[in-house]
C-alpha cells in the first residue's frame, strides 16, 4: 500500500471555494463519504471535531491535516485540496493553510498508518508543497506525490511497496559513528500527523546542523525506534517534543527540553540548540519506583521486573476496587437484612444479589488484567492479548482440555503472574523466530502470526503448569485461612509494619501486591491489615506536628495538617518528606505503629475486599469498631514514640526554613 492506494484524483478538490476551517472540514468528509471510505458519516464528523478540540491539526506553512481514528471508517483514506487565499486554521505560526489534507484511519491496523506517516514526510519539502499548490487537476496533484515518493524512497517499488514505508523520522537514521549527541521523543494524540512531521523535521535540521540524532516516534501504531538505555547515557540532551504524556523515567538525570509537538515542526533548530545549551536544566524524574540511575546506568533486571509487575497492578487495580467495593456492599446489606452467612451470603436479598453480580463481573477481570498488562509492558502492543488468554485460564482453569472436567486446575494469582512474564517472553520469542521473513509478510505479524501462534503456545503451557500452580496457591490459601491466634496477629503485624517501611517502595508494593493477592482467593484480613498499616504513617506525623510542635521546623508543621487527609486516604507517600529528613527517628517509629495496628486488626478479625479507599471504605470493614480502634491506637503509639525520638528543636531551628527540612507535599 502507498499514497496512491490511499488518495484517489476524484477526492483531491483543487482551488476549492471556502472560506473557513468549518467549511474546509466539512468538504473534505464530503470527498471521504463520496469516495466510499467512512460508512457512518455523522460518527466520523464527531471523530474529526474532538479531535480538533483538542490542538489544532493545522502544522503550519500552510499545511493542515485533520485526521482521526473512527469505528465509522470503512477504508482508510485520504482527501485533499489547496486553498488559493487560504484559511484560518490556527496554525501555530499564525499563517493561513492553503494546502489540506484529511486521514480516515480505522480504529484496527497499523499499516495504512506506516503509509500515511511517510505523506507527511514528503509534505516537509518546501518545492513540493509549492507544486502541489499550482496542480490544474486531481490528477496531476496526485502525479506530483507520486514523484516525489518515488524520488524520496528509490529503493522501494512504489506500485508493491514492502513494510518498510515508514519515514526516515522514525526508522532510517544512520548511526553515528560515535554516538547521539542528542535524542528525541515525538508524539501527538492521535499519532498520525504531527508525531512524523515533527520527527521529519528534526532529523533534518539536525542533518544541516551536522549534528547525530536519533528520534522515537511513539505513533498509533506504537512506539518506533526506541532510545535504548545506552544510547540515552550516551546522549548530551534530549528533546521531548510530545501533546501527550510519554515515558519520562527513563531521562533521569540528563539535560532535557520539553514543549509541543509542533515546536517539533515549525522550530527545530531552535530546540535542538537551546537542548545543548548549558542553561537547559536537568530532568530529575518524581514518579518514585519508575526510575532510571541518575548515572544513565541501564535497568537492572531486578527493576525491570518490578516496572512490569506493576504496569500490571495499576491496571488491575481499578477492576479490583470497583467490583471489590460493590462486593462488599452486597455483603453489608445482607448483614443489616440479618441473611445467614452460608453459602449465599450476599444474595438472600435482590439489592445485595444486584451488586454482588456487577462487582463480581468487574472482579474476575482482575487476573486476566493483570496477566495481560505484564505482557503488554514486557513486549508492547501484541503481548495484551497473549498475556490476556494466560490470565484467564489461571482465573477459569483448563476443564476444556480436561476429559473428566476437572475443576481443580486453577492457579489463580500465582499462575496470572507467571503467565504475564512468560506471555511477553512468548512474543519476543516469536518476534525473533520470524524475523527472516520477508517485509511483505513480516507485516502480518502483529495482527495474525503473533496473536494465533501466542495465544496457541500461552494456552498449551498454561494447561501444563496450571495443576502444579493451582495446588501451590491452594496450599498457601488454606493455609493463610487456617491462621489464628497468634500466627495470624503476627502475620498482621509483618504485612502492616512493611508498609511503612519505604512507603511506596519496593517494600511498601510487596506487602500491597500480597494483600491484592489474597482478594482474589477469598481471603480478606490481610488486605485491612495492609491498609490500614499504610495509613499510619501520614496520620501518626500529622499528629505529632499538631501536638508535639518543637519537634518539627516551621515548614514541617504547615505541611502537616495535609497528612490528615493523605492519611485517611491511603495515601502513605505523603509521609515520605518527613522520613527523608529524619530516616533514623521517623521510619521505626512509623513502623511500629503500624504494625501495632495490623496485629490489632487480625486480632479483631478485621476483612476488607477493596485494596484501597481508606476512611471511605470503613463502612464495608467487617468489625468496623475494632479497625477505628486499631487505627486510632497504632496513630496515637507512632506520634508518642515519634516525640520521643525527635529532638526539641531551639526556637531558630524551629524558624529555620533553609535547613534543608523544610517541605513542599507534591
Amino acid at each position: 500500500m502507498n499514497i496512491k492506494d490511499l488518495l484517489k484524483p476524484e477526492s483531491i478538490l483543487i482551488n476549492a471555494d471556502v472560506k473557513t476551517k468549518d467549511e474546509a472540514i466539512r468538504t473534505l468528509i464530503d470527498l471521504h463519504d463520496k469516495a466510499g471510505n467512512i460508512s457512518d458519516k455523522e460518527v466520523y464528523t464527531e471523530g474529526i471535531l474532538k479531535r480538533e478540540s483538542e490542538s489544532t491539526t493545522a502544522v503550519g506553512e500552510g499545511i493542515a491535516i485533520p485526521h482521526c481514528k473512527s469505528g465509522a471508517v470503512a477504508h482508510p483514506g485520504l482527501t485533499a485540496m489547496t486553498v488559493p487565499e487560504g484559511i484560518d486554521y490556527g496554525a501555530p505560526d499564525g499563517k493561513p493553510s492553503n494546502l489540506i489534507f484529511m486521514i480516515a484511519a480505522p480504529l484496527d491496523g497499523d499499516l495504512h498508518l506506516e503509509v500515511l506517516s511517510r505523506l507527511m514526510t514528503l509534505l516537509m519539502d518546501l518545492d513540493l508543497r509549492q507544486k502541489l499548490l499550482t496542480a490544474k487537476s486531481g490528477q496531476e496533484f496526485l502525479d506530483m506525490l507520486t514523484e516525489a515518493e518515488k524520488a524520496k524512497y528509490p529503493d522501494e517499488v512504489v506500485d508493491e511497496p514492502e513494510d518498510s514505508a515508514k519515514p526516515e523520522a522514525a526508522e532510517a537514521q544512520a548511526e553515528p559513528d560515535d554516538h547521539y549527541r542528542v535524542l528525541a521523543v515525538t508524539a501527538c494524540p492521535t499519532g498520525i500527523a504531527h508525531t512524523y512531521m515533527a520527527a521529519e523535521a528534526l532529523n533534518q535540521k539536525a542533518k544541516e546542523m551536522d549534528i547525530p540524532i536519533k528520534v522515537e516516534t511513539n505513533g498509533s501504531g506504537g512506539a518506533k525506534n526506541i532510545l535504548t538505555p545506552e544510547e540515552i547515557e550516551q546522549a548530551e540532551a534530549i528533546i521531548i517534543a510530545a501533546d501527550k504524556n510519554v515515558e519520562m523515567a527513563r531521562f533521569d538525570g540528563k539535560k532535557l527540553l520539553s514543549t509541543k509537538v509542533a515546536d517539533g515542526i515549525n522550530k527545530p533548530e531552535e530546540l535542538i540548540n537551546e537542548a545543548l545549551s548549558d542553561d537547559t536544566p536537568i530532568y530529575h524524574h518524581k514518579g518514585g519506583g519508575a526510575h532510571v540511575k541518575s548515572s544513565g546506568e541501564p535497568e537492572s533486571a531486578g527493576h525491570k521486573i518490578y516496572k512490569h509487575l506493576m504496569n500490571g497492578v495499576s491496571h488491575m487495580l481499578p477492576f479490583v476496587i470497583g467490583g471489590g467495593i460493590l462486593i462488599a456492599i452486597a455483603f453489608l446489606i445482607d448483614t443489616i437484612a440479618g441473611a445467614p452467612r452460608d453459602g449465599n451470603f450476599g444474595t438472600y436479598t435482590a439489592a445485595a444479589a444486584f451488586f454482588k453480580a456487577i462487582g463480581g463481573v468487574a472482579f474476575n477481570f482482575m487476573l486476566p488484567v493483570l496477566a495481560g498488562f505484564i505482557a503488554e509492558s514486557i513486549a508492547d502492543r501484541p503481548g495484551l492479548a497473549v498475556g490476556f488468554t494466560g490470565g484467564s485460564i489461571a482465573t477459569l482453569g483448563c476443564t476444556f482440555a480436561s476429559p473428566t472436567g476437572d475443576t481443580a486446575a486453577v492457579s489463580g494469582f500465582l499462575g496470572a503472574l507467571l503467565a504475564g512474564f512468560i506471555g511477553g517472553l512468548i512474543v519476543i520469542l516469536l518476534r525473533k523466530l520470524f524475523a527472516w521473513l520477508p517485509e511483505t509478510i513480516a507485516r502480518m505479524m502483529p495482527v495474525l502470526i503473533i496473536p494465533v501462534l501466542g495465544v496457541l503456545l500461552m494456552g498449551m503451557f498454561m494447561c501444563a503448569i496450571n495443576p502444579v500452580v493451582g495446588l501451590l496457591n491452594t496450599g498457601l490459601t488454606n493455609a493463610l485461612k487456617s491462621m489464628n491466634g497468634t500466627s495470624s496477629i503476627l502475620l498482621g503485624a509483618i504485612v502492616a509494619g512493611m508498609m511503612a517501611i519505604d512507603m511506596g517502595g519496593p517494600f511498601n508494593k510487596a506487602s500491597y501486591i500480597f494483600g491484592t493477592m489474597m482478594l482474589s482467593e477469598g481471603v480478606y484480613n490481610i488486605m485491612a491489615a495492609v491498609m490500614i498499616g499504610g495509613m499510619i504513617p501520614p496520620i501518626a506525623i500529622a499528629l505529632s506536628t499538631t501536638f508535639f510542635k518543637n519537634r518539627w521546623t516551621e515548614n514541617e508543621r504547615k505541611s502537616g495538617p495535609v497528612n490528615y487527609v493523605m492519611g485517611l486516604c491511603f495515601i502513605t507517600e505523603g509521609a515520605i518528606p518527613y522520613a527523608a529528613a529524619d530516616p533514623l527517628r521517623v521510619i521505626p517509629a512509623c513502623i511500629v505503629g503500624s504494625a501495632i495496628s495490623g496485629a490489632m486488626s487480625m486480632a479483631f478479625g478485621c476483612e476488607l475486599m477493596a485494596p484501597h479507599g481508606g476512611i471511605f471504605v470503613f463502612p464495608v470493614v467487617t468489625h468496623v469498631v475494632g479497625y477505628l480502634i486499631a487505627l486510632v491506637v497504632g496513630s496515637l503509639v507512632s506520634m508518642v514514640l515519634l516525640s520521643l525520638l525527635k529532638k526539641k528543636k531551639t526556637d531558630e531551628e524551629q524558624k529555620d526554613e533553609g535547613s534543608g527540612e523544610g517541605l513542599v507535599l507534591e
